[in-house]
């Protein structure tokens, strides 16, 4: 659904910021396309034109009063031809017991209607007028109880030549069934095909947060998960109550005792659409229903859908699945990685449920509050100076970091073991495993022996060395790398400045990383020994020079 736009309305030629025409709208939760309800109300075709398809809410107004209106005579019509249809079938059951009388032999048979006459041309037709006779002049059986049902005067049962003018299609169509035997089980394959076409033609609409509201509903009806807010320092919040349990079990019976699952319609309905999400707990996931047990939450899905006949809607995905455990061990359930804090698991799960995908950047989100926090922070354009060091920033998310960790000094990460706090949460590990003995995080290469103490740096490790992504390409010659740092480094090649100069000799380099190796000749700094004879040298490529001369039979 688009936002308003500003022009002349088609209707009042209005000047304004208006609707389009053409486009979808929602209105209480029905869907409403202005073009589609013109030619419903109207039977009109408007001219197309892609300068004046926009609408006023006033004029909108008046279309949806115009179309109840259209309604409610439909609706009346309806029921006076149903009316009429009831008096036609009594006229009609009347006229039969009446033309009994004349050797028209009616025979009912199981509920089967047979109609066999002797009469031929001329005698139909005098058949017909002495039943239309009686029904016009005398009263027949049954119709003194029908008219006294309705005041004096205001109702009469209808002749067929009164039935022309009242209901046409009604009377051509007891025409086309003269001389025909029509058997009661076709009548009702009749009427259950109509209302079938009624219930087919009949749109249904459904907003997006109610299919939501639906879907979610289902599962946990239907299940033993336990749906959870985002975890805090504190414990686990109650997503129906916000009540914070301090460990899962307790979280399971604050919700068994408090029963609010006949409750989550009206407590999902605080949500708006753009930031429903939803984490449940699938530790020893079951279907209630049958008490079976399921693998993953997908599987579960698909069992009560097919076994159970539940209903899903096609919208996209906000139930998060997790499996929370005493030891803060967050595994995710797509790709089984496992991570050290519940906010790294919570931004990780956003890889996997890309239900909202940022333009600028492509990265993917679970809904669409997320998206807009992520292109508010990251994408707005502007400088953002800080007022303190007058430092510049793109971001707005740089700006707040760097006033809040340089200035405002503030230490978010406080030690669970002591008054300490800390900047970052890496340095409050660091104090964790060195002042109270916690084992340090150890992240183990699959592919070699090498460890390291962050995902972030293993992800590295595994992209550069194991991978050999090389997505960076130098714009002057074929060299590829993997950081931007790397490719820096390389372009000092493609320039003639030497900026770093030697103290002692006045040699000068490109880079300082060359220059600090240089001043080891000066200070006689030998660190690179060989382990056979005992010889240092100054670079490490002088020592492999030596081994490949002097010790081959060690050269790997």
């Amino acid at each position: 659904m688009d936002g308003p736009s500003f022009g002349q309305c088609r209707i009042c030629h209005s000047e304004g910021a208006h609707r389009n025409i053409k486009k979808v709208y929602y209105s209480n939760g029905v869907k409403e396309i202005y073009y589609d309800m013109f030619v419903a109300c109207f039977n009109l075709q408007l001219l197309q034109s892609a300068d004046t398809m926009l609408i006023c809410l006033l004029c909108v107004q008046q279309l949806r009063d115009a179309i109840t209106f259209r309604s409610q005579v439909v609706d009346s019509e309806q029921k006076l031809a149903q009316g009429v249809a009831e008096a036609g079938t009594m006229f009609i059951e009347a006229a039969i017991e009446q033309v009994k009388s004349y050797d028209v032999k009616v025979e009912i048979d199981s509920g089967n209607l047979k109609q066999e006459s002797d009469f031929e041309g001329e005698e139909v037709e005098s058949c017909c007028s002495m039943a239309t006779q009686v029904c016009g002049t005398e009263m027949i059986q049954g119709e003194a109880a029908l008219l006294a049902r309705f005041p004096k005067g205001s109702a009469r049962l209808p002749t067929r030549r009164s039935l022309y003018s009242i209901c046409k299609t009604f009377v051509s169509h007891l025409d086309s069934l003269r001389g025909k035997k029509i058997p009661s089980h076709k009548v009702l394959e009749s009427m259950k095909n109509s209302k079938s076409t009624k219930l087919a033609n009949k749109r249904i609409y459904m907003t997006e947060k109610l299919a939501h509201v639906n879907n979610i509903c289902t599962l946990l009806e239907n299940s033993n998960v336990t749906p959870f807010k985002s975890k805090n320092r504190s414990g686990y919040p109650c997503y129906y109550c916000w009540k914070v349990c301090e460990n899962l079990q307790a979280l399971k019976e604050h919700q068994h005792e408090e029963q609010n699952k006949t409750n989550i319609k009206r407590i999902m309905n605080k949500y708006t659409v753009d930031g429903l999400v939803m984490y449940v707990d699938v530790t020893n996931l079951k279907c209630t229903i049958c008490n079976k047990d399921m693998p993953s939450l997908t599987v579960l899905k698909e069992h009560l859908s097919k076994e159970h006949k539940k209903e899903w809607s096609n919208v996209e995905d906000r139930v998060l699945p997790f499996k929370l455990s005493e030891e803060n061990n967050f595994e995710c359930q797509v790709c089984k990685f496992t991570f050290e804090t519940f906010g790294s698991i919570e931004r990780h799960m956003n890889q996997h449920y890309r239900n909202y995908v940022c333009e600028e950047c492509g990265a993917g989100f679970v809904n669409k509050l997320r998206l807009k926090v992520h292109i508010k922070t990251l994408h707005v354009a502007g400088s953002f100076p800080c007022i303190s060091c007058k430092k510049m920033f793109t971001t707005q998310q740089k700006y707040r970091t760097h006033v809040d960790t340089v200035h405002k000094m503030l230490k978010k990460n406080k030690c669970p073991k002591c008054p300490e706090r800390f900047a970052e949460y890496f340095k409050r590990q660091k104090h964790m495993v060195e002042v109270h003995g916690l084992a340090p995080l150890k992240y183990k290469c699959n592919v070699c022996e090498k460890t390291y103490n962050r995902r972030y740096h293993l992800s590295c490790h595994m992209k550069r060395c194991h991978l050999e992504e090389k997505e960076i390409q130098c714009q002057f010659c074929s060299y590829m790398c993997y950081t931007k740092g790397e490719l820096t480094a390389h372009l000092v090649k493609h320039n003639s400045e030497r900026a770093f100069e030697c103290s002692v000799c006045k040699k000068s380099y490109a880079r300082k990383k060359t220059l600090t190796e240089h001043m080891r000749i000066h200070n006689n700094d030998r660190r690179f020994a060989c382990t056979v004879c005992g010889l240092a040298f100054v670079q490490n490529c002088s020592l492999k020079g030596h081994i490949k001369t002097h010790h081959p039979e060690y050269v790997v």
